[in-house]
């Protein structure tokens, strides 16, 4: 074969020396460490582990402030509280969502990120420009990320008319999946709520991605109805819930009914590792049958201050938070980053393995549990066979 692209004698994530070889914007084959044949642009893959890109689970490209002078955090201790500051934030943002997300898009790519699912606001006063915006730089990053978008009615759907209505346009227009958000907690209305983001779902023949901050009991019987409603619409595999925090709330009855019924139906867990508050316990859910994978949520914005984008950094807060010490506690912390949300948002060739899509990152450490401890810097990024950043540094963009 002549390659394209070599990476030669880097640390695989089994922990053999090999070198990985590219044609186009494929995996041609991985050899061991000394035996690609000459041609093209070589990399030096030594002390360095070579892994799929990262997927990043869980973003919102419209809310992001980079590029603006740091804003002070709004104080607000509950969902709606955060929601009308947000806002009041929007209205005065001098920066496009255009701007501030391209910003975004290519922080979290020099990071190594490869793919993403990002959330875009559709309510009464924003209507779909945030979505518009959104498929603006999906087409103008194409070749950075892979972008999934979520229709992500933010004020809810019962309490702000129009916004199933809307919902159902972003399909048309170019929406991937439906979103919904507290179906009791900020529309008091489990049935409908749940009733109106199906049926846009069920119309279009899309999966959903579905916020839930409601917690304890209230928020366990949710996802078992959301469970129910994937069941009967034949949606299994294609249903998320992010943050679910009930799930760390509740005693054990309730833990292994909705866990078994998450499992059943195939729906999906996303956590961000999040501060002060309980999270899904991952090993047990895990355990149970769930999958769990990780996202960032939000990255310097109205809701948040914090957050940065690296993938690496959230699978380390995570294990972190969920006292993940054994290495194969840390190796699965980097498959909620990697493998397991590249397979909830349905990536097709993704993995190190010969046939499918170079999409890598080398990283500066000789195993995974010592990069998700370490977090280091200076990664180099392909993406589709190119290289897209170096030592941690994006490449000039034609």
């Amino acid at each position: 074969m002549q390659p394209d692209l070599v990476i030669a004698g880097a640390r695989s994530p089994e922990g053999a020396l090999v070198d990985v070889v590219v044609t186009g914007e494929t995996i041609a084959a991985i050899l061991p460490a000394g035996s690609s044949p000459e041609g093209g642009i070589r990399i030096d893959g030594t002390n360095k582990l070579v892994a799929p890109s990262f997927v990043e689970g869980h973003i919102h490209l419209d809310k992001t402030l980079l590029g603006l002078p740091f804003i002070p955090h709004i104080p607000g201790n509950t969902v709606a509280l955060r929601i009308a500051a947000e806002k009041e934030l929007r209205r005065t943002v001098s920066l496009s969502v255009e701007e501030r997300g391209g910003r975004l898009i290519e922080q979290i790519a020099a990071f190594g990120t490869g793919s993403i699912r990002s959330h875009v606001d559709i309510d009464s006063e924003v209507g779909l420009k945030g979505l518009h915006a959104e498929l603006a730089l999906k087409e103008r990053y194409a070749d950075l990320v892979d972008i999934q978008i979520v229709a992500f009615p933010q004020s809810g759907v019962m309490r702000d008319p129009g916004v199933a209505d809307l919902l159902d346009a972003a399909m048309l227009e170019g929406a991937d999946l439906v979103g919904g958000l507290d179906p009791a907690g900020i529309d008091d209305d489990v049935t409908g709520h749940l009733d109106a983001i199906f049926a846009v779902a069920e119309k279009h023949g899309v999966g959903l991605d579905i916020h839930l901050h409601d917690p304890g009991p209230l928020g366990a019987f949710e996802l078992r109805q959301i469970a129910a409603r994937t069941i009967a619409l034949g949606l299994e595999g294609r249903v998320a819930v992010s943050h679910a925090f009930a799930l760390g709330q509740i005693d054990d009855f309730e833990f292994g009914r909705t866990a078994e019924a998450l499992a059943t139906a195939r729906v999906a867990i996303m956590t961000n590792g999040p501060g002060p508050v309980s999270m899904p316990p991952v090993k047990r859910l895990e355990a149970a049958g769930v999958t769990v994978f990780a996202g960032s949520d939000n990255i310097r914005d109205a809701w948040s201050p914090y957050g940065n984008g690296d993938p690496l950094q959230r699978a380390m807060i995570i294990g972190y938070r969920q006292e993940f010490n054994a290495d194969e506690d840390l190796a699965h912390a980097f498959a909620m980053v990697t493998a397991l949300p590249a397979a909830v948002i349905g990536l097709s060739g993704y993995g190190l393995a010969a046939g499918n899509r170079a999409d890598l990152i080398l990283i500066p450490a000789l195993s995974i549990p010592e990069a998700v401890s370490g977090v280091p810097g200076r990664r180099t990024v392909i993406k589709r066979g190119k290289v897209v950043a170096t030592d941690g540094v994006l490449s000039p963009r034609v």
